[in-house]
């Protein structure tokens, strides 16, 4: 009866919540700024490329798994437009421009997730903004990690597998560990977000809930709004040229609310420890 008190009880919460801390304005908002700092992001995840032992290709491929159609597509042609202009090496001063606007995503999120706690940012601009850089660069390093432990252990893995003649078996059973990690990854990247970023002194085990709400929140849905655009939609047909924009900025909005839902979560059950103390 408790547990399904404390549902309902949390429930009720975010549906407050929802309005009063106007969700929907919020996420529209962390989308725009998603947006303004998405391509500054990849741009430096594909300059590491040359130093690090995965391809173009794999890194493409992690963005088709969730992403739909004509937002994959958009992203892959805009890249290569704009690497294919770029020049000079990784420590210029225009990786390091990438990396400060990369982080004002971040930024978004930390305002975000301050509201969610119902606190103000206390932080100096230069604390703040280092923060935030410290965690777009952990961020790149661990998505660069998620690009290169699958595709090394899927090669250790057909090696092994194929000294016994079980190659086919060990590959079907890759794509369903392959997911497992996926998620394994985000929820890591989701704990240290909602750990570190809200200006409220937290134990990272707290983080835990609105983490685990976020990594399959997110899965699903991307893979549920990549699965209605293929289909049941075609925003080419609505809006032309910019549908896949379009598309791009919806997937980016779902993300942002799930993301601030999950921070939600996260403030309840912290609310609920301090009145139980």
């Amino acid at each position: 009866m408790g547990n399904k008190g404390n549902v309902r009880s949390l429930i009720r919460m975010l549906i407050n919540r929802i309005n009063e801390d106007d969700l929907s304005g919020l996420s529209a908002q962390l989308a725009y700024y998603f947006l303004l700092s998405l391509f500054p992001l990849l741009i430096v995840l594909f300059t590491l490329i040359p130093y690090i032992p995965i391809s173009q290709e794999d890194m493409l491929g992690m963005i088709r798994k969730f992403a739909p159609v004509e937002t994959s597509k958009f992203i892959e042609k805009t890249i290569k437009e704009i690497m294919s202009h770029r020049s000079g090496g990784l420590l210029s001063f225009g990786i390091i421009g990438t990396i400060w606007s990369a982080s004002n995503g971040i930024n978004a999120i930390v305002r975000a997730f301050n509201k969610a706690y119902n606190v103000a940012e206390s932080r100096s601009f230069l604390v703040a903004r280092g923060m935030a850089i410290l965690l777009t660069l952990a961020m790149i390093f661990v998505f660069l990690l998620a690009l290169i432990l699958p595709v090394f252990g899927r090669q250790i893995g057909v090696f092994i597998f194929s000294q016994f003649g079980y190659t086919d078996q060990f590959i079907k059973l890759w794509n369903t560990l392959s997911i497992a990690l996926s998620a394994l990854i985000l929820f890591v990247v989701f704990t240290g977000l909602y750990w570190i970023a809200p200006n409220v002194k937290l134990r990272c085990r707290s983080a835990f809930p609105g983490a685990a709400f976020a990594t399959f929140g997110w899965m699903i849905s991307s893979l549920g709004f990549s699965f209605y655009v293929a289909n049941f939609s075609n925003y080419s047909l609505t809006y032309g040229s910019i549908g896949a924009i379009i598309v791009l900025m919806i997937w980016l909005y779902i993300s942002a609310f799930i993301m601030i839902l999950g921070g939600e979560i996260n403030a309840f059950y912290s609310e609920k420890k301090r009145s139980n103390c």
